[in-house]
């Protein structure tokens, strides 16, 4: 370990951090997404897409009423 250490160019006791730090198991159950989650994601994602598409419309309908009784 000391001899890699300075090999490299750091102190021991920053190698044996590194490796401590590095050499743990990642948590992966945080970053998984399954396809349950993108589906029901996907889902969410549309309905908005319909509401704003809804709302969209209902303006620019109230835009032309509007413009119309000027």
């Amino acid at each position: 370990m000391a001899q890699t250490a300075r090999d490299i160019g750091v102190n021991e006791n920053t190698l044996h951090t590194w490796i401590n730090k590095y050499n743990r198991p990642v948590d992966n159950i945080k970053t998984v997404r399954t396809d349950a989650h993108c589906y029901e994601e996907l889902k969410r994602l549309k309905k908005e897409v319909a509401q704003l598409t809804e709302e969209r419309d209902l303006l620019k309908k109230a835009a032309y009423f509007a413009k119309g009784q000027r």
